[in-house]
């Protein structure tokens, strides 16, 4: 009973350590992230379309195998400058399930528009089970979601170097400068001209790195330019009231001495 009782303890202490080894390497933080000038970030800020449909071009070819995009909708699409008919086109290009039929039978058919993105797994589980265990995360607030927002994932994914002299990548894992403890398990995305930009732009890492988080950006907040735009009126009209009020104060007050 007693040797069972110090098996237990020390098993225990020896998981303990490995996670605290474990929780203390994940907390180990990345390197300071270039700070880029997006053009949404001002209270003027605006999005930049063609980066959005160029991201859009480097997330439907490299990252939709992997990562979803369950809160956009295809119609969505139409609000960074894509023709309803190309919207229409790209999203008859997945299978969505729906029904039930006049039989009660649930069926598949092509999606519209108005659906949203297909899961490229039907569930959690197989997601982790086509990635070695590591769950490939839904990108739609994913700008929103990590500290650094769009500033981490463009340094994310150009991140992607060696690793140092004396530092030991685990299996299945790679190295990566910005990444939380420098392991991460999601393989390099990007290669150059791994995409072809219809509008002839050279498809470096850089360059699509930039345009996929400009894309992703739209996608965690696709009010954004609407709430600034609704923000510089609300500054113009407190300006303007704030102003009338001074006026009414001196008239009001003239005479008092």
């Amino acid at each position: 009973m007693r040797a069972s009782f110090v098996k237990f303890t020390a098993a225990a202490g020896l998981g303990w350590a490995l996670l605290v080894a474990g929780t203390a390497q994940a907390a180990e933080p990345g390197a300071e992230l270039p700070d880029i000038h997006w053009s949404f970030e001002s209270i003027f800020g605006t999005y930049d379309r063609g980066a959005q449909q160029r991201g859009f071009l480097v997330y439907k070819q490299v990252c939709a195998s992997c990562h979803g995009l369950r809160l956009v909708a295809y119609r969505n699409l139409m609000d960074i400058g894509i023709g309803e008919e190309e919207v229409k086109a790209i999203a008859a290009e997945y299978l969505v399930t729906d029904g039930p039929d006049e039989n009660g039978e649930m069926f598949d058919r092509a999606a519209t528009p108005a659906d949203r993105f297909v899961s490229p797994f039907p569930n959690d589980n197989a997601a982790r089970a086509s990635n070695n265990g590591a769950f490939p995360p839904d990108l739609t607030l994913i700008a929103k979601a990590r500290i650094g927002g769009p500033d981490y994932l463009h340094a994310l994914l150009i991140g992607y170097e060696e690793a140092p002299a004396g530092v030991e990548v685990r299996e299945g894992l790679y190295y990566n400068k910005y990444f939380p403890g420098h392991q991460i398990a999601m393989p390099p995305p990007l290669f150059e001209d791994g995409v072809e930009y219809p509008d002839g732009t050279p498809a470096t890492v850089e360059q699509m790195a930039e345009d996929v988080t400009h894309f992703l950006a739209w996608a965690a907040e696709p009010n954004l330019e609407a709430r600034h735009r609704m923000g510089v009126k609300v500054i113009l009209f407190l300006l303007a009231l704030t102003a009338l009020a001074y006026a009414v104060k001196r008239k009001v007050w003239a005479n008092v001495h």
